[in-house]
């Protein structure tokens, strides 16, 4: 707000030619300082800095503790960033947006009024920023610092500090994806950048600003959507720059580099769809998909769009995985206009992870990668379910040859066994519960596989991998000449994921405060009093509990006691009926709406009789990102009259 930077240079520059300049003497810290002193800088740094510190106590004082969860809240404190000398940052400032020309008609907010924000989220190198959400403008009031580091023990020899020559080899570029949230908390991918950060290594001074020209997703990916003005500076600064010749030619061999791996795969996936289609005929109607298109528009074998992914400490079992991805928004690609052709985009992770919902191939792909990092032999599976829709879904091989199928949007396990069509007719056949028709490939991060069986129905597959007459595979030299993780530039590396920052005691509290003024309303429209029962409401909490549990492990625990327990909550005479849903948002009036389309739920909460009582209880699972798993349940209680 005071603009301390600038103001300190001034004085700065002032200093150095008053003291400086008579004779050529060494300016010491203390000189400094004394001379901000003397101009009163500090004083007024101080102040406000004083005032900020007010505000937060101000804040956290007077905000009343919820009454039924315990949790002492420290106030915010920001962190101080440590700046570690012996290591090499990258300060990248966003300085406000310009021509976001979609936002010219959008009115000035009022104040406390709520309005569609825009976020940036960035990843360099295994670390993750994200800008505080400003409003949707014409030109957005961006105005964020991100401290990325670019030399890291973990990441190379970090004992010495690394120099600009050492650092052009670095060429992992800053991804950006620019989200917009709605003004009901939908999210919307507005663009998906990646930036070339080294072409500071030749500015002067170490600092250069760029604009950048952010341009859209799909079927707008041709289309700019607005331009960010981004400042880079090297700290500490380099001692010696390099020449602009230098990094230019160093970026177009890493392009001439890229360019001849992508076209000796594209040879090579050609040649191998050639032999795949004179195996038979039929086999150019098989969903056999080589390459698929990011959400730029840009092609990329579906192999670099797997990855092991290592959770650390977030999820602890692959069932857990399987949850949390499960959880995760389904959404189709949007596309403008009827004809109800499917848009494909696979979505890079960062992106799907920042938007919080993507289409079932984003899901299968974080999935696959998330068993693979639990150590398991995972595949994505390409083929379609009824109706002859296309679908995606993971496959995992067992050491004993079990295959088990998981649904990626339901977190749902199925076993398959494959029926043999020649076997006589007595023979009793399994019955397959999994809802996938035919399968057309299969891969992941090393291996690709067409199937080249007589019928590409699922349920007469067999999924013996190794054996070429089944599955043609793929050479995996060639998969890993262009898909493993630095092979080419044109393959982001993957984010690591991010621990939830939802309260989920205090949006469970949220939620159902809210349910209870929209059921109340309801029924007073209706004619209908409300009476609530606390203490019916606190004992369905085991019956939630337990849901998630199951979703999670397929393992239901519990149930006796809490048929014990409403049991002795509900007197003779009278009739209990509870009915639980799921949501993955927390959108109280949009839940709302759906429990009522339930003839269930509307029966409960339209209840009438003697002595009724409502109660609701909501259970908010909280998982990595921002993904949470909601359960509500509604249930009434009231007196039998015959």
């Amino acid at each position: 707000q005071m603009d301390v930077h600038g103001r300190i240079r001034e004085v700065l520059a002032e200093t150095v030619r008053e003291e400086l300049a008579p004779e050529h003497q060494e300016l010491s810290t203390e000189d400094l300082i004394k001379a901000l002193r003397q101009r009163g800088i500090v004083d007024d740094v101080m102040k406000e800095l004083k005032f900020v510190t007010d505000v937060s106590e101000k804040e956290t004082t007077s905000a009343p503790k919820p009454s039924t969860h315990f949790v002492d809240r420290e106030p915010p404190v920001l962190k101080k960033t440590n700046i570690d000398p012996t290591r090499r940052y990258l300060y990248l400032q966003v300085l406000g947006g310009k021509a976001f020309l979609e936002h010219l008609q959008e009115p000035e907010p009022l104040p406390g009024q709520i309005c569609s924000t825009f976020t940036l989220c960035l990843h360099f190198r295994n670390q993750r920023f994200r800008s505080k959400p400003v409003p949707c403008a014409c030109d957005p009031d961006f105005h964020d610092g991100f401290l990325l580091e670019v030399h890291k023990e973990s990441l190379g020899d970090g004992s010495k500090m690394v120099d600009a020559a050492a650092m052009l080899s670095i060429c992992d570029p800053v991804h950006m994806v620019l989200i917009k949230t709605d003004m009901f908390g939908e999210t919307i991918l507005v663009a998906s950048y990646f930036l070339e950060w080294r072409s500071v290594l030749a500015a002067e001074n170490g600092i250069t600003n760029i604009a950048v020209e952010l341009l859209g997703v799909g079927t707008e990916s041709k289309v700019s959507v607005g331009v960010l003005n981004i400042r880079l500076e090297m700290y500490p600064r380099l001692i010696k720059t390099l020449s602009p010749e230098v990094t230019n030619t160093q970026f177009a061999l890493e392009r001439q580099k890229t360019a001849e791996k992508e076209r000796l795969f594209l040879v090579y996936a050609k040649q191998w769809w050639r032999e795949y289609l004179q195996i038979r005929p039929t086999h150019n109607v098989r969903l056999v998909k080589i390459f698929a298109q990011d959400e730029n528009g840009v092609n990329h074998p579906v192999c670099s769009y797997v990855r092991p992914l290592r959770a650390g400490r977030l999820l602890d079992t692959p069932r857990q995985a399987a949850r949390f991805v499960s959880v995760l928004g389904y959404e189709r690609a949007p596309i403008i206009g009827g004809g109800g052709g499917k848009q494909e985009q696979w979505c890079n992770l960062l992106a799907f992870l920042c938007r919080n919902k993507g289409d079932c191939e984003d899901h299968a792909n974080l999935l696959c990668s998330l068993l693979l990092g639990f150590g398991l032999e995972a595949f994505v599976c390409v083929g379609t379910k009824a109706k002859g829709v296309p679908h995606t879904w993971v496959m995992t091989c067992g050491t004993d040859g079990t295959i088990t199928f998981w649904e990626s949007l339901t977190g749902h396990r199925y076993i398959h066994r494959a029926i043999n069509p020649d076997d006589p007719p007595l023979v009793e056949q399994p019955k397959p519960l999994y809802p996938y028709r035919t399968v057309g490939c299969v891969f992941n991060h090393q291996r690709f596989f067409g199937n080249c069986q007589p019928s590409d129905a699922v349920e007469l597959c067999v999924f013996d991998l190794h054996d070429e007459s089944k599955w043609k595979p793929m050479s995996g030299e060639a998969i890993k000449s262009i898909c493993s993780p630095g092979s080419t530039s044109s393959v982001p590396a993957f984010p690591p994921l991010c621990a939830s920052t939802i309260d989920a005691a205090a949006a469970s509290n949220e939620i159902e405060v809210q349910l209870r003024i929209l059921v109340s309303e309801y029924r007073k429209d209706l004619g209908l009093a409300t009476g609530w029962d606390d203490q019916l409401s606190y004992l369905l909490s085991p019956a939630l509990a337990a849901y998630e549990l199951e979703r999670t492990t397929g393992i239901s625990a519990g149930n006796e006691e809490f048929q014990d327990a409403v049991r002795r909550a509900v007197p003779d005479g009278h009739t209990f009926k509870g009915f639980p849903i799921h949501f993955v948002y927390r959108n109280a009036r949009r839940a709302f709406a759906t429990c009522l389309r339930s003839p269930f739920c509307e029966e409960i909460i339209c209840c009438r009789g003697d002595q009724v009582r409502l109660a609701v209880r909501v259970r908010v699972f909280p998982y990595p990102e921002c993904a949470c798993a909601v359960w509500i349940m509604f249930a009434c209680k009231y007196r039998s009259v015959l």
